[in-house]
């Protein structure tokens, strides 16, 4: 392929950033990312104070993925960003759990990585001491690896920005870098991108990595669907962030319930849910590019999170710092927020050409899991651009359009907890 081809990458999160850096890399020299704000982007599933740094997979391309991420992490390139933190992955002993780290447990074992199992949640307090709380309701199962972490998001994202920037990678952020739909000729090739505010976008070659705002450019065919997943924050004390330090990761698989250690620079204790999520139909008259969208965030949202979560996701945010630490469980978080999902069916990832425009690769699909990937990501991103990924891994994170009929999908890839998804009401998205 030319290196001197024109490359136009939608989308500066994860998946965008990370291929922009990579081929830049192997000398391609006319690479420009646009999006509605420079990254990190306030409202992208890719920013935040933290992400999960973890390798423990049932699938073992992904394990082998993670962990290679995971080792790239320890690199003296993250200091300062990457801060390794054992977790416990526990839960309620249901058919699902039990199966799901079953297989989670085996593979580590296959590929001789560590675990240990923690028997209940008395051994989990003996453990880690500076878990008060009843932990999840009996019949506990579980188990702890002391080879995870998490990176601070917007850490992450600034230093790869900068490394787009020094290879010469260019930059249209704002309204000017909004895209709103594309420019065909008659074989169905894109000629460009047109924006919100200023002319047409030119390329050769496209990317389109908008995560959760991707479906209302180009139809998904039911293969993406985008849900908003509860954050909530909470203020410490100096003195509690010191008491706090050596808190481990904690989830629980029945609730999806997950917490991070205080975050040092800000003095926050960040939790979430990693569960079925909320969607939100797009509403009648809302301009989008596609009519068949099922789910998307506000098309023009505002320029950071906005501090709401519906009322029954802030119930499950506090029931889960209940089963840990209660005596915090009653304190007034200092906002609250929705991150916003692209999942698929199988919680797989797309690195794929779409059907109906053959120059242009979809990446994305991180379905709450795709950030760990970020030292390795761009790697796999090129080799799709390419045409070039291992079959195995063309066939897994192929673009499917067999879904696009069925309302029988998005059942996940088994790592979700808590109650079923459901949509938003009125209320409740007036606040978004």
């Amino acid at each position: 392929m030319d290196k001197d081809s024109r490359i136009v990458i939608i989308g500066a999160g994860v998946f965008g950033l990370s291929t922009a850096y990579q081929l830049a890399s192997e000398g391609y020299r006319d690479i420009t990312v646009l999006d509605r704000h420079m990254p990190p982007v306030t409202d992208g599933s890719s920013s935040d104070i933290s992400r999960l740094i973890r390798f423990d997979y049932a699938d073992d391309d992904y394990l082998q993925l993670a962990h290679a991420a995971y080792l790239k992490w320890q690199q003296p390139k993250y200091q300062g960003i990457f801060y390794p933190t054992p977790f416990i992955f526990t839960g309620s002993s249901t058919t699902h759990g039990q199966a799901w780290i079953a297989k989670a447990t085996a593979a580590l074992t296959n590929h001789q990585l560590p675990w240990a199992k923690v028997q209940d949640a008395a051994a989990a307090k003996r453990l880690y001491p500076n878990l008060t709380g009843e932990l999840a309701a009996p019949p506990f199962t579980g188990y702890e690896n002391k080879q995870a972490g998490w990176a601070d998001a917007n850490k992450a994202i600034s230093q790869l920005r900068d490394d787009c920037l020094e290879l010469g990678v260019s930059f249209i952020c704002g309204r000017r870098g909004m895209v709103v739909g594309f420019d065909t000729d008659s074989n169905n090739a894109i000629k460009a991108v047109r924006t919100l505010t200023s002319g047409p976008v030119e390329g050769d070659h496209f990317v389109l990595a908008a995560g959760a705002w991707g479906s209302s450019l180009v139809p998904m065919y039911n293969s993406t669907l985008t849900t908003g997943q509860v954050l909530g924050y909470m203020r410490l004390t100096p003195e509690e962030v010191e008491k706090y330090r050596e808190l481990p990761v904690y989830i629980n698989f029945s609730t999806g319930w997950f917490n991070f250690p205080p975050h040092e620079d800000t003095g926050l204790l960040k939790m979430a849910v990693h569960g079925w999520g909320y969607t939100r139909t797009p509403a009648k008259g809302e301009s989008t590019a596609v009519k068949t969208n099922p789910s998307m965030p506000p098309l023009i949202p505002p320029r950071e999170r906005r501090n709401f979560a519906p009322a029954d996701g802030e119930v499950r945010l506090r029931e889960g710092l209940r089963e840990i630490l209660p005596e915090l469980a009653d304190r007034a978080f200092e906002r609250v927020a929705l991150c916003w999902y692209t999942d698929t069916p199988t919680g797989d990832f797309i690195m794929d050409f779409h059907p109906d425009f053959k120059n242009l690769l979809i990446g994305g699909g991180g379905s709450g899991h795709g950030f760990k990937f970020l030292p390795v990501l761009g790697e796999y991103m090129s080799l799709a651009f390419k045409k070039s990924l291992p079959p195995h891994l063309a066939q897994k994170w192929r673009f499917r359009t067999d879904y696009q009929n069925r309302d029988d999908v998005f059942l996940g890839d088994g790592s979700r907890g808590g109650p079923a998804r459901r949509e938003l009401e009125a209320g409740e998205r007036a606040k978004l």
